[in-house]
Parts: C-alpha cells; sequence; structure tokens
C-alpha cells in the first residue's frame, strides 16, 4: 500500500510539472533574478577564521585580553636585510616612506629607525625624557650613518629581536594598524593602495628587497589572492563538467541545458550568501563550483534516463512521465545524502562551519529541484533526439566494462573480498600514522610572495604570529611591586629559550631600558634594578609619565595597574610542537605565580586557532558518525532492510578508510581543511549506492523476487550513470588543485580520490556484497533452474 502511494505521489508531481511548465519556468525565473539581486549584500571577510565556538574558553579567554589590551592583531613589519642601507640615499628613501605611513589615517603607530627614541635621564627635573635617537640633520653625512648603525646594534639592547638582529643585521620596523579599522575594508584599501605602492617605490628607488609580513598584511593580500580564485574555481568547474558531459552525451544540446542549470545554481548559491549576510571566506567561496560538480550528476541521471527510455520506446510524454516519477525518488534521497554529509558541519557549534553547512546543504537541494523541473520542461518543448544522442548508451567501452564488472561479481567474489581486506589492512596502517596539524598560516599559498617573507621572520625574529601572557595581579597597581616583576623576567627567561618563540616585550623590558638610561645609557646596565636602585629608577619614570601623552608602559599594563602582558610572537609549527610549548609554559606559570595570588592566560590569535584544529578534529569525527547513522537511517527507511543498510555503509566507508590511509603515508595532516573532505565524501560516494538499490528494489518487486537478475539488471543500467558520474565529480574536485590554497589543494584532491576508490566499491563491491547478503535466496533460485 504504502509503495501504490508513493508512486501515485510521483506520478502526480510529474503530471503537475509538465502541465504547468510555463507558470514553473516563470517562478523559477523570478526567484533567479530575487537571489541575483541579493548577490549586492556580498563581501569578503575581513576577520580570521575563528573555529572555535563563542562559548568555548580559549574564545572566553582571547576576548578578555582584548577587553583589557585591544586588537592584538594589528602589527604589520617591514624589514630587510641589507649591509647597503645606511647611506644618506637609502636613508633618505626610508625616511619617506615611514612619514608617509604614519601621516596615515588608518597607521595609531609607526616605530621605525628614522624617528626612534631612546631613553634619556634628565637629572635637573628628574626625570626620564624621550629624546631622538638620529639627528635628522645630520643623515646626508655617511660617516654620521655609519656610527648610528654601530650605535643601534651595540647600545640598544631594548630594541635587539623587536626591531634588528645583531648577528645577521637585519633591521625592521613596526606599523601599528588603527585598532578600529584593522578587521574592515579600510584595511584592504590602506594595503592595497597605500602600503603596496610605497613599498614599490622604496625598492625601485633603492635596490633593497623589503620584506613585508603581520597579519593585517598577510590576511588582505590572502583574501585578494581568494577573491581572484573564485572566478577560476567557477570557470574551470563549468569548462570541466561540460566537457566531459560532452564527450559522454556528444550532444550540444544535452550539454547546454545543463550548463544553464549549473549557472542558475552558482546564481542561487551567490544570492543564498547574500541574503543570509554571510561574508565569503576560504569555505563559503568553494560552494559555486561545490554545486556545479554536484548539480551536474542529476543532470546526467535525469537526461541519461530520458534517452534510456526513448530508446526503449520512442515516446517523449511516457519517457519525460518516467523521468520524473522513476528518477524522482532515486534522486532525491542521492541529494539528502549529500545535503546530510554537508548540514553535519552545522553541528560542530562553530559559526564558519554552520554558514558554509547551512548553505551548500539548501544549495545541493535547490539544484536538484531546480533540474528535476528544468530538465522535463526543456525536453518537453523539443523533438527527440536523434540516434547519434543515443549512441553513446550503446559505446563498446561502457559494454566493456560493465561485462568485467559482471564476471567479477558473478564469479570472482572471493577476489574482491581480499582485495577489500588488503587495501582495509593498508589503510589501517597508514591511519595509525596520520597527525593533525593546524596553524594560521598553513592553508595560505606556499608559492605567495608573502609567505617566503613569513620565513624570512622566522629565522631572523622567530616569527610573526601574536602569542599573548596576561597576568592578573588581582590588586591595583600590582604589576610594578618588585616581586611581580621578578616573577615576569623569570617567565620571560623561560620564554627567551624556547627555540619556536620570539623575544618577549613587556613591561620588564622598559624597566630594564629604565636602569640602563639611569645609568646613562650604559647598555651594560640593562637589567632589573636592585631594591636600592628602583627607589630613584621609580621615582624618574613618575616623574616622566606625568602630565605626559607618552606614556611607554600603557601598551603593556592596564590603566589600573592590575593587569600585564607580555607579548611573543611565534614560528609556524604544528599542533602537536604547539602543545608542547603551552605545557612548558604552563609548568613554569604554575611553578613561579601561585594560583591564589595570580591568575595568568596563555592565549593569542595563533593559540586560538591551534585549539580550533584540535576542535574541529573532535568534533568533526562525531559529526562524520552522524552523518553515517543518518544517512543509514534514510537507507533504511527507503529500503525496509538492514541487509541492504549494511552493503550501502560498508561499501562507502572503504573509500573513506583508504583516504585516510594514503593521508597517513603521504604526510598529509588533519588540519581545517582536510578533516571536511571524510563528510563530504561519503554524503557523495553513497549516492551512487541508493541509485543501486533503488533500481535494484524495483527489479526484484518486477521479478518477483529473483535476486541474481535484479542485481544484473541494476548494474546494467544504473552502472553507466554511476561511471559517468562518478569521472565527472573525479575530475570536477580536481579543479580545485587549481588552488594556490594548500588546503582547497588538499580539499579537491583527497575527495577526487575517495571518489575514485567509491566509483570501484558501488560498481564491484555492492553488488557482490547484495548477493553474499541474499546467498540462501541465491541458493534456491539456482536450485529451481536446475531442476528446470
Amino acid at each position: 500500500m504504502k509503495n501504490a502511494i508513493q508512486v501515485g505521489f510521483w506520478e502526480k508531481l510529474a503530471r503537475i510539472i509538465l502541465k504547468n511548465r510555463i507558470t514553473i519556468l516563470v517562478i523559477l525565473s523570478a526567484l533567479t533574478i530575487f537571489l541575483g539581486y541579493q548577490w549586492k549584500n556580498l563581501s569578503m571577510t575581513y576577520t580570521e577564521a575563528n573555529l572555535l565556538p563563542k562559548d568555548h574558553i580559549a574564545n572566553k579567554e582571547y576576548q578578555k585580553f582584548l577587553d583589557k589590551f585591544g586588537e592584538e592583531g594589528n602589527l604589520i613589519v617591514i624589514g630587510f636585510q641589507d649591509k647597503n642601507f645606511f647611506t644618506p640615499k637609502n636613508y633618505a628613501a626610508w625616511n619617506e616612506l615611514m612619514t608617509g605611513l604614519k601621516e596615515s589615517k588608518e597607521v595609531d603607530l609607526v616605530v621605525s629607525l628614522n624617528d626612534l627614541k631612546k631613553l634619556e635621564k634628565d637629572t635637573v627635573n628628574e626625570k626620564f625624557v624621550l629624546a631622538p635617537f638620529i639627528d635628522q640633520s645630520k643623515t646626508l653625512d655617511p660617516a654620521y650613518l655609519k656610527s648610528v648603525q654601530h650605535d643601534l646594534f651595540n647600545n640598544l639592547p631594548f630594541y635587539e629581536g623587536l626591531l634588528f638582529n645583531k648577528e645577521s643585521g637585519s633591521v625592521r620596523s613596526a606599523i601599528y594598524m588603527n585598532k578600529k579599522l584593522v578587521n574592515t575594508a579600510e584595511r584592504k584599501t590602506f594595503i592595497l593602495e597605500n602600503l603596496v605602492p610605497k613599498i614599490d617605490k622604496f625598492e625601485k628607488t633603492t635596490g633593497i628587497d623589503l620584506r613585508v609580513s603581520g597579519m593585517p598584511y598577510i590576511r588582505t593580500i590572502n583574501a585578494d589572492n581568494m577573491k581572484g580564485e573564485i572566478g577560476l574555481f567557477i570557470g574551470a568547474a563549468l569548462l570541466t563538467v561540460s566537457l566531459i558531459f560532452f564527450f559522454f552525451f556528444r550532444s550540444f544540446r544535452a550539454t547546454f541545458i545543463s550548463i544553464c542549470i549549473l549557472i542558475v545554481g552558482v546564481i542561487w548559491s551567490f544570492g543564498t550568501l547574500g541574503l543570509f549576510g554571510y561574508k565569503i571566506t576560504i569555505l563559503t567561496a568553494i560552494i559555486p563550483p561545490l554545486i556545479i560538480v554536484i548539480g551536474i550528476t542529476n543532470c546526467i541521471f535525469l537526461i541519461n534516463k530520458y534517452q534510456q527510455e526513448i530508446k526503449l520506446h520512442n515516446n517523449q510524454a511516457k519517457a519525460l512521465q518516467r523521468v520524473i516519477s522513476k528518477i524522482g525518488v532515486s534522486t532525491l534521497m542521492t541529494n539528502l545524502t549529500t545535503a546530510i554529509g554537508f548540514a553535519t558541519f552545522m553541528i560542530t557549534g562553530n559559526d564558519l562551519l554552520f554558514e558554509f553547512g547551512m548553505v551548500t546543504s539548501i544549495n545541493v537541494i535547490s539544484v536538484y529541484l531546480l533540474t528535476l523541473f528544468i530538465v522535463p520542461i526543456i525536453y518537453s518543448f523539443l523533438p527527440l533526439p536523434k540516434e547519434k544522442h543515443l549512441y553513446h548508451l550503446t559505446k563498446t567501452y561502457i559494454s566493456t566494462l560493465l561485462n568485467v564488472v559482471e564476471n567479477l561479481v558473478r564469479s570472482k567474489r572471493k577476489f574482491v573480498y581480499i582485495i577489500y581486506g588488503l587495501l582495509l589492512v593498508f589503510s589501517v596502517i597508514g591511519v595509525s600514522q596520520m597527525k593533525v596539524s593546524g596553524s594560521l598560516i598553513g592553508e595560505m599559498p606556499k608559492s605567495a610572495s608573502f609567505f617566503k617573507d613569513i620565513l624570512f621572520y622566522e629565522k631572523e625574529f622567530n616569527g610573526v604570529m601574536p602569542l599573548e601572557i596576561m597576568i592578573d595581579t588581582k590588586k591595583k597597581k600590582g604589576v610594578m611591586k618588585p616581586s611581580t616583576i621578578r616573577k615576569m623576567d623569570e617567565l620571560q627567561n623561560t620564554i627567551a629559550e624556547i627555540p619556536e618563540l620570539a623575544k618577549p616585550v613587556s613591561v620588564v623590558n622598559l624597566v630594564k631600558y629604565a636602569k640602563q638610561a639611569f645609568y646613562n645609557g650604559n647598555p651594560e646596565y640593562y637589567q632589573l634594578p636592585t631594591s636600592q636602585e628602583q627607589t630613584f629608577i621609580l621615582g624618574y619614570a613618575k616623574n616622566a609619565t606625568k602630565n605626559s601623552k607618552e606614556n611607554l608602559m600603557k601598551a603593556y599594563v592596564d590603566s589600573t595597574g592590575q593587569y600585564a602582558r607580555i607579548t611573543t610572537f611565534m614560528k609556524d609549527i604544528g599542533t602537536d610542537e604547539m602543545a608542547k610549548v603551552e605545557k612548558k609554559l604552563h609548568s613554569k606559570i604554575d611553578e613561579i605565580f601561585p594560583k591564589d595570588r595570580f591568575e595568568v592566560t596563555v592565549t593569542g590569535k595563533a593559540l586560538v586557532f591551534q585549539k580550533g584544529t584540535s576542535y574541529l578534529v573532535d568534533n568533526l569525527i562525531e559529526s562524520l558518525i552522524f552523518a553515517i547513522l543518518t544517512i543509514a537511517a534514510l537507507i533504511l527507511y527507503l529500503f525496509r532492510s538492514f541487509k541492504m543498510v549494511m552493503a550501502s555503509v560498508i561499501t562507502n566507508i572503504l573509500p573513506l578508510c583508504i583516504t585516510s590511509g594514503l593521508m597517513g603515508y603521504f604526510g598529509i595532516p588533519l588540519k581545517p581543511s582536510t578533516i571536511l573532505v571524510f563528510s563530504i565524501a561519503f554524503g557523495i560516494s553513497v549516492d551512487n549506492a541508493i541509485q543501486f538499490m533503488a533500481k535494484y528494489r524495483h527489479d526484484l518487486l518486477q521479478s518477483g523476487g529473483k535476486v541474481k537478475k535484479s542485481v544484473f539488471s541494476a548494474l546494467r543500467e544504473t552502472g553507466i550513470s554511476t561511471f559517468y558520474t562518478s569521472v565527472v565529480l573525479i575530475l570536477g574536485f580536481a579543479t580545485f588543485t587549481l588552488s594556490s590554497f594548500s588546503g582547497t589543494i588538499a580539499l579537491g584532491g583527497l575527495i577526487s580520490c575517495t571518489l575514485a576508490f567509491a566509483m570501484f566499491a558501488n560498481l564491484v563491491v555492492l553488488p557482490s556484497l547484495v548477493l553474499t547478503f541474499e546467498k540462501k535466496k541465491t541458493k534456491k533460485e539456482e536450485l529451481e533452474n536446475l531442476e528446470k
């Protein structure tokens, strides 16, 4: 009775679609115009990806730090390593560059050689003053600039590791962007239209190669590269699927119809992003090409079925009716499984993945409905396909492939299972070698110029990714207590000994510099003052900050004097290495800062991202399990057979295992981009299993329960579509390897690899498992055939 209701629904839907063709086309056109209009709301993201839920402890700690000290990712560094810098011509060009940047409204502060300040003692007023390090009236004298070079590298230890590397001679300047503008579109305007042209001018004038880095610069250039790749992905995906589609079907008409559907799908996907007000991120940027690659499979199934029906009885009305009523339900199930694969990202608790999962799953179903309506309607207006358009249904290579597959399933199932088992063992060994890794720059293009500059700063200054330590003394003015300063100094000594971290900066450095200034700038006195010296030095420091806007401590101590920060930078290290560094820091913190008197927090963008990667690994494994269980429940609802569920799930878990194994063997770590592969690939690869099962179930009813006949009949009919769709999907996802982003390359390559194994599994392993699970029935059929 239930089957009759289902068939009746789809037949009724087919009549509604074909009777209301013009109305449906008008509605779809209006919807396309509406969603196209939503493109006005699209814009690129200007913030880093936060992989953790807002209420995660790491996010709370980071937000608390921002509340006390403001945005910490606003630093841009510009540096060089050139012995010929200290000449009048080159210095003048540098002075022009830095002065121009300092005058920009987007810049709060520039700390650079040309206007560097040094701390000096004013014995008359008993206070410290900030005096210019360089006398600008003497900069035309080469000898004077050489003396400046010597003085910088030998007499200013406060700036060592911050503005210069004494051993290599590298020099850099620090540009602090306006904290209110660093996460807005004005950052992009400043970087691309102000900073970059000025740097280019300096390099042409002097011949000195400048190295530029810092999170605002990296994020801007990275976003600009990402924006340029969106068109590349869409164009490459459309070209690839259209060429493959035409090669299989040899029909300009079918190809043109499919491409028009995919273009509308792209408009809808961008329109959905605009409608929800979501930004274009590294993930949402790949939604349109994903819709192209996934959407073409619907076109293949429907057009292939239409042509099969025409070849069978040459009745267009009947063919169109069957395309909707017979293929509609199976393609609905396949698209539901694909959508579920994406929708599982919505339960991770991460906003970025929630947006990606929701928009993609909505558009997977949207492009399915679009195809279900458009293909039958358009073909209803067109003449019957010609014989040459149906020729692909009887192509020799397809027949040969299906003959080989049928022979394997019929007589060599043990061989198939042995291969399956060996691949599984191979995969398990590889999985044991997998590692987890994630960093702010790990997903960025290795070929980009800024990536080489990152390596320069890692070598010369131990990195550019900020790591912050916030110390709550739990008392007002508790930071400046001698005991607190000594504890902070001890922690900074530990940080300095960790090779992955840069020289730390805090109020401790200022206190040491104050002692050096008290002793007339002698670098040998760059150290913490004794208890006797502190009284005099503190008096000079207090007098210096009275009625002065240039309070050196305000960046490192909050207005109450209760909170202090220690700032360092870290290299691009993996999650495991970062965990070791964090363990060392916490061990030292617990040792020197009693928890009843101090609350110490280790935070920063880099650390939050690292923790986000680990969080994603744990949660996406759970979401993958959820996806498998949900899809299994759908298959159970459709087929009412646990055996069929087991066959489908076992078949499509193998490709995931093989891909995991290959990641282990080739050293591809689990990171935000590669973690996405599994849920996406499983949702897509199980589609062919559902198509086979639907046809098998239909033929089983038609044949009166004859298993073998139904299996091979289903294999013959769905094998063509399985082959076509698999090839299109494999090559379609392979277009992502054209990206310059390593994460996108890994995503495309790994999904293509998974789907290649899934094609083998669904063509060979799945029918073999069905026959094995129904062994009693097949033996009974064989006995009945012998008796006859």
